[in-house]
């Protein structure tokens, strides 16, 4: 028998050796060991993440799919922030619910139950799907496999804290919630939460019965608002109502960032502005944008567009689950206008579902710095242009907010936030911006 050839059993040995390099990486990147308070933050992209598309799709109809859940998901935002009620919801809105954008790993119950759950810094309570939930998908917790875990009756404090209508039967304080055709039934519920290394006994979340339409969370939700029910009011002792988010960029390779809770290990290099409090709706995290700068023009936008008015929700808010940055029209015509001037006549604007201003052709573009009271905060290029894949098409990733009666807020998205660590720090009412690369 001939003498294999030398060369193809290097190949051989080379590839089975770099398939088992990649795979024992992915798998360390997916599951770095836990330290102290920092937790991983993982795109739904990720090879780390289960919710990512099955099979692959273009990217023009990744940015359309996108667009659609952002679309949802600002509706959302905006009814919260006209809402009258001044008690938070424990449900958070169909756009992230769907499809979320980050999530982080939290185990649930003695013995601990893993749960990849969606990031939400305009939502307070967390939620997740339980065993025997009817229209749940598969993963869901066992809560009669954990020895700590207890149901809530209605003469506990949290239920009075729950704003959507509940009701008592024997053993639960039950809650039905309803968004864009879907309803979640949920009991209230405690149990232990283990976030990296820390332990957190008896911790108050809805725990689903029954859902119904396609809005059901994936593996469940964790409210990082400000209201009485979320993980900063519950903690409160532990972490002192701060923490941090560094979401890793589209382009990440392993798609992997940090959630950094309590005042430990935050940059001391960052620059701030102030926290404004909307009493109506005090889990959103508004605060006061100045203006915009194109390049070294500072864009004429009346200040009305702008202004925070608590009557009318109006004003600005960072937000984890939005992927593109909505501006009022008064604001975005101006600046997609003056960005659209320093392109040249020469470039053609084309549009995408959404997007109304992007060019098939190579073109200069110019710096964009968003002017907040105390900070100024100039974007990197990846912060507000996306690309194709084959890099054919350069679109500004920003719109306008939904043409309708409640088009009073400004979202300043996740995209926009990527590769900075962004710090909430609601003891000193301030949110702190800093680059950083998220890996």
């Amino acid at each position: 028998m001939k003498a294999s050839n030398p060369m193809v059993l290097f190949n051989i040995v080379f590839c089975t050796f770099a398939l088992i390099f990649v795979s024992t990486t992915q798998g360390q990147i997916c599951n770095k060991p836990q330290k102290g308070s920092t937790l991983q933050v993982f795109h739904v992209f990720s090879p780390c993440s289960p919710f990512r598309p099955q099979k692959s799709i273009s990217w023009e109809e990744s940015v359309l799919q996108m667009q659609s859940e952002d679309k949802t998901r600002i509706l959302y935002l905006s009814s919260l922030a006209v809402a009258k009620k001044q008690v938070v919801p424990i449900a958070s809105g169909r756009g992230l619910i769907q499809s979320p954008t980050y999530v982080v790993r939290a185990m649930v119950g003695t013995p601990p139950q893993t749960f990849l759950m969606a990031v939400d810094t305009s939502s307070d309570a967390a939620w997740v799907p339980c065993s025997g939930c009817v229209g749940c998908p598969s993963s869901t917790f066992a809560s009669e496999k954990s020895t700590s875990f207890n149901t809530l009756g209605c003469e506990a404090p949290q239920c009075k804290q729950v704003l959507n209508p509940t009701t008592c039967t024997a053993t639960a304080c039950s809650f039905n919630t309803t968004y864009g055709g879907s309803t979640v039934a949920a009991n209230l519920s405690q149990d232990s939460l283990k976030l990296a290394m820390d332990t957190i006994p008896s911790y108050t979340f809805g725990c689903i019965q029954q859902t119904t339409g396609n809005s059901v969370p994936p593996q469940g939700l964790l409210g990082l608002g400000r209201g009485p029910l979320s993980l900063l009011s519950q903690t409160q002792s532990l972490y002192q109502s701060t923490f941090s988010y560094c979401l890793p960029g589209y382009k990440s390779l392993n798609f992997s960032g940090s959630l950094r809770l309590g005042p430990t290990g935050q940059p001391i290099r960052i620059k701030y502005t102030p926290l404004l409090k909307n009493p109506r709706r005090s889990s959103l995290y508004y605060v006061n944008l100045l203006g915009i700068r194109v390049g070294p023009k500072i864009v004429d936008i009346p200040a009305s567009a702008f202004a925070f008015d608590a009557a009318t929700g109006a004003g600005t808010i960072f937000d984890s689950g939005t992927t593109f940055t909505r501006l009022v029209q008064a604001a975005y015509i101006p600046v997609r206008d003056e960005f659209r001037r320093r392109m040249g006549k020469t470039a053609v604007v084309s549009s995408l579902g959404g997007f109304d201003t992007c060019y098939t052709v190579p073109v200069t573009i110019p710096t964009m710095t968003f002017m907040f009271s105390g900070m100024n905060v100039t974007l990197p290029q990846d912060n507000f242009l996306i690309h194709s894949s084959s890099g054919s098409t350069t679109c500004l990733a920003m719109a306008a907010a939904p043409d309708n009666v409640n088009s009073v807020l400004n979202v300043i998205a996740n995209l926009q936030q990527q590769n900075h660590r962004v710090l909430f720090d609601v003891p000193n009412s301030r949110l702190g911006v800093a680059r950083e690369t998220c890996t």
